[in-house]
């Protein structure tokens, strides 16, 4: 066994106990969603699809699910549009100024999710934005912001300037130099910025139970008020649900961009 073996080996096995500890609770999650009794017991004793006929029965998980949804798509949206403007805004600042600028764009992921929300609340009590649909979504999108400046911001580093200039010497503005040059480049950070911000307002419960209302509540909050307020399974099913989807999400593009490799391998190898 050569030194780089015995380097990686002992790394796969840390990455696979790593792996095993994300991934133990949803071995736990999706058998209870198909458990038969009104219980969370584990392991189940016997199977049925009750909880998921309950759940899509049930006119306030369909309603969760339904804004969750809704509010997701919309702060996903606004959230890459801001965050990438703002990635390209910071690359055309000072270094310092740049440094300074990021960091203070990332607060939302190091300031604790229940300062945030508590610093949040009081002050939509204030302009009256609270129990509102675009309270929630003003405060998804600036919890999101961060999750598009990282790929964005990424794939910036590996876009030529020098691509750029030769648009601007060959006559085109800067909305054709940024359509036909730099958005090719960035496409995928970009891609992969509104997937975050779609799944963090998807998953995002402790900001929205401080800003919900009774016509205005998220499928995370409805999850949370179920499993502290009465014991019902519907919330196994729920969850399973919300994994499935944010997996999809996050794998669907990945998929997407292996078939194009492969389909663009066969052609280069015909075209050989």
């Amino acid at each position: 066994m050569n030194e780089a073996t015995r380097i990686r080996l002992p790394l796969r096995l840390w990455a696979g106990v790593a792996a095993l500890l994300l991934v133990a609770p949803t071995l736990v999650v999706v058998p209870l969603s198909f458990t038969g009794k009104r219980s969370f017991a584990f392991p189940i004793e016997g199977w049925s699809l009750q909880w998921y006929e309950r759940f899509f029965s049930d006119q306030r998980w369909l309603d969760s699910l339904g804004t969750s949804l809704l509010l997701a798509f919309v702060v996903g949206i606004i959230a890459t549009v801001l965050g990438t403007l703002a990635s390209i805004g910071l690359r055309g600042l000072r270094a310092r100024l740049a440094a300074t600028a990021q960091v203070a764009m990332m607060l939302p992921i190091l300031v604790p999710g229940i300062v945030a929300a508590i610093a949040i609340f009081g002050l939509y009590l204030r302009w009256g934005l609270s129990g509102s649909p675009l309270g929630i979504v003003l405060a998804h999108i600036a919890l999101a912001i961060p999750f598009v400046l990282i790929p964005v911001g990424t794939a910036l580093r590996g876009l030529d300037e020098t691509l750029v200039r030769a648009a601007a010497v060959l006559g085109a503005g800067p909305l054709a130099r940024f359509v036909q040059v730099q958005l090719p480049i960035l496409l995928p950070g970009i891609v992969t910025g509104f997937i975050f911000a779609f799944v963090t307002s998807l998953d995002e419960v402790v900001v929205a139970y401080f800003l919900q209302s009774p016509s205005v509540r998220t499928l995370p909050v409805q999850m949370y008020s179920s499993v502290t307020v009465e014991t019902d399974p519907s919330i196994a099913a729920a969850s399973t649900l919300l994994l499935v989807l944010s997996t999809l999400i996050i794998l669907i593009p990945r998929l997407v961009q292996i078939a194009q490799e492969r389909r663009t391998a066969k052609r280069l190898g015909v075209a050989a």
